[in-house]
């Protein structure tokens, strides 16, 4: 799909400096760019591939604006603006309406109009599918789910019972909503399952990657919030809140009952203890394991960095020797006569 720069500059209410007539059909990266492409630049970092770039037209901050070589759409969030016009030059594909005849459909299930379910499909009974729901190949509705209008369910996705799904949530292939949390009971060694008795509520306009699963709650409910961002491979236990456009990179893990804020971001690989709680606004980064709740807004890092294998081997085995060495030294300060708040 083709736009004049003058049309992306009304629809990204962006500062058009240069030819409005200059046609644009893609985006790309600056490296790749043509000239009927659109690039964009977010930082001084990118200033001299900026002025190499064969681009049709840029997106820029205005402190970019004087190394461009071409047309510019000038914003103040340049990744922003680029993410909007990807969506208008590349919309997702549009596919037919209705119902594929190898779908099977419950004579009890509600379907809107305007919803697509595709082939191999199954939608089980008192399923409601709101205006616009398009489920793709392979996808299992369990009974008594709600899907909120306009949301997408791309392939073999699987919504279990009594599940309630947004309005415009986008949900990729694998993912798995409404299994059972690892309830378990001891009895004298063995292990008894126990019944998962509630339910996954999500809000509108969240995404959710490939292969995430989300487990119901044991009595109350797992929450996830409207625009929340979840990416691939991430396990949300029974009970977790979310709140409302936190965002999780892929492979993270949250154990039951653990309470996320609003606005947070887990990075990859991060591990959440059950039962507790982040305020609104904590980042944490990739591959730290959280066992304590946080309460103030802030960046939050843990583990060991990476070392070559030689200096971890040497700093391993001085950890065990830490506590040993803090009692010495308290017992030094003590002879000496210091206090913890006197400085060398």
């Amino acid at each position: 799909m083709a736009f004049s720069l003058g049309e992306l500059a009304e629809r990204l209410s962006a500062r058009l400096v240069g030819e409005a007539g200059v046609r644009i059909e893609r985006v790309a990266s600056l490296e790749a760019a043509g000239g009927a492409d659109l690039a964009f630049a977010m930082s001084p970092r990118y200033r001299e591939a900026l002025a190499r770039s064969r681009a049709g037209a840029f997106i820029l901050s205005e402190d970019l604006l004087a190394s461009s070589p071409a047309p510019a759409l000038v914003v103040a969030n340049p990744h922003l603006a680029f993410a909007r016009a990807a969506e208008l030059l590349h919309p997702r594909p549009v596919t037919e309406q209705g119902i594929h005849p190898s779908a099977v459909v419950h004579p009890e299930a509600d379907i809107a109009a305007g919803v697509y379910i595709g082939p191999l499909c199954h939608v089980d009974a008192r399923v409601r599918l709101d205006e616009g729901v398009r489920l793709g190949p392979g996808c299992h509705i369990g009974p008594d789910v709600r899907i909120g209008a306009g949301t997408e369910l791309v392939a073999r996705v699987t919504v279990l019972h009594a599940v309630r799904i947004g309005a415009r949530c986008l949900i990729h292939p694998g993912v798995v909503i409404g299994s059972d949390g690892f309830g378990l009971a001891n009895d004298r060694g063995r292990w008894v399952r126990v019944p998962q008795l509630g339910t996954v509520l999500i809000g509108d306009d969240v995404d959710i990657g490939a292969n995430t699963t989300i487990d119901r709650g044991a009595l109350e409910d797992t929450v996830i919030e409207d625009g929340v961002k979840l990416d691939n491979l991430i396990q949300v236990a029974h009970n977790v809140f979310i709140g409302a456009h936190s965002a999780v990179a892929g492979c993270a893990g949250i154990a039951g009952s653990s309470r996320i804020g609003r606005h947070c971001m887990l990075a990859g690989g991060v591990g959440l203890a059950g039962h507790l709680e982040l305020a609104d606004g904590v980042q944490v980064t990739g591959m730290s394991m959280v066992t304590r709740s946080i309460h103030q807004k802030g960046v939050y890092s843990a583990g060991t960095p990476l070392d070559t294998n030689r200096n971890w081997q040497r700093n391993a085995a001085r950890f065990k020797q830490l506590d040993r060495m803090a009692r010495r030294i308290a017992e030094l300060e003590r002879r000496l006569g210091l206090s913890d708040n006197e400085e060398d």
